[in-house]
């Protein structure tokens, strides 16, 4: 989850600051009403599935250990969206830079790691149900953790460049506000900014997991077992929810990179400005969202698990989702395998026999 588009501010609109959305009472009210609401949700929900993995799930499979990652990364930003709280009551920042800083960083990494792991979700399912030769790799559980770990440190060092621009000060209009916010040099540091997020936090990562996908699809049409399977539907339910929740930010920062090619006393430069301090705010209420709604998710696929298993009923799920699909697939290959080794001799013996009987006959 990231906020940081909340309160991002261009040049053009240092000294005028106190015209968005973010200074008005009706916009923060909202926004921390917003944030309270979702904050109890995020937290509980995802310490839930934190508990229901390392306490009540005996077969921890790589789905499992992806969504125990993402549950960490998300409830950890829950715990950084008090500060956010006070920002937007107080409408001010009342912390220190470094503490605007490291917010903003940490929150930049969540989604870095968020969208990496959901990728490398979708990339082992499609080993799992393309590849199967191959699968054995995947239960290697030093080199999954190792990817893990790789892939952390990946989404902690794209962040850094973020942080640099991230600064506190104070506006003309309104010496007693403070913002914490992005603050660019040059348009060009901008147009940089946003395009790396955009390529390597959006569109390169789901470019790979609409890819696996498609493969995975038309992998189980081939097959005859072709019933809904648990794990493909929750996973791409997942996807799903991410890239909806994530798409108005990206487009945002679309709108901001093109506006940076407009000339500044220009008609279309007003307008695209006016549209991106517009809508801004209710993209990173989003983008938020994204860090308390697959809890959410869990509880809806795991409802038949509630009566039976209590606040277990997590745990059933992530097990069976984790072999499930797995299992039937290769269970139905072994089916077809079966049936062409039972027809195969068939054949032969029916040849034989026809063979013998004509010998006989020509006796």
């Amino acid at each position: 989850m990231s906020i940081h588009l909340l309160f991002n501010t261009t040049n053009s609109e240092i000294n005028n600051v106190t015209d968005t959305d973010v200074s008005t009472s009706a916009g923060r009210i909202t926004g921390a009403l917003i944030l309270c609401l979702f904050l109890p949700i995020g937290i509980s929900g995802n310490l839930l599935v934190i508990w229901s993995i390392l306490t009540r799930t005996r077969h921890r499979s790589i789905t499992t250990l992806l969504i125990l990652n993402m549950a960490c990364a998300d409830g950890f930003v829950m715990l950084l969206m008090p500060f956010f709280i006070v920002y937007l009551v107080k409408h001010t920042w009342i912390f220190t830079l470094p503490l605007c800083k490291i917010l903003l960083y940490l929150c930049s990494a969540n989604m870095y790691a968020s969208i990496f792991l959901i990728t490398l979700m979708s990339l082992h399912r499609m080993v799992a149900v393309v590849w199967r030769k191959h699968a054995g790799v995947l239960t290697d559980r030093r080199g999954i953790i190792r990817v893990l770990v790789a892939l952390w440190i990946l989404a902690l060092c794209m962040s850094v460049p973020n942080s640099v621009f991230w600064t506190t000060f104070r506006s003309e209009q309104e010496p007693k506000f403070v913002a914490c916010a992005c603050k660019h040099s040059q348009p060009r540091d901008a147009i940089l900014q946003h395009i790396l997020e955009i390529l390597l936090g959006f569109l390169m990562p789901y470019g790979l997991i609409i890819g696996s996908y498609v493969c995975i699809l038309r992998r189980i049409r081939k097959t005859r077992f072709r019933r809904h399977i648990r794990s493909e539907k929750l996973i791409l339910v997942i996807v799903i929810t991410f890239g909806l929740n994530w798409l108005p930010f990206h487009i945002m920062n679309m709108v901001e990179v093109a506006g940076a090619f407009l000339p500044e006393d220009s008609l279309a430069k007003a307008r695209v400005s006016k549209i991106w301090t517009s809508f801004r705010g209710f993209a990173s209420t989003f983008t938020f969202i994204s860090s308390s709604i697959n809890p959410v998710l869990y509880t809806f696929a795991g409802k038949s698990y509630i009566k039976r298993e209590g606040l277990a009923f997590m745990a059933r799920l992530f097990e069976s989702s984790g072999i499930e699909s797995t299992r039937k697939i290769r269970q139905s290959q072994k089916n077809e395998r079966r049936k062409k080794r039972s027809t195969i001799p068939t054949i032969k013996s029916d040849s034989t026999t026809s063979t013998n009987l004509l010998a006989c006959t020509l006796k």
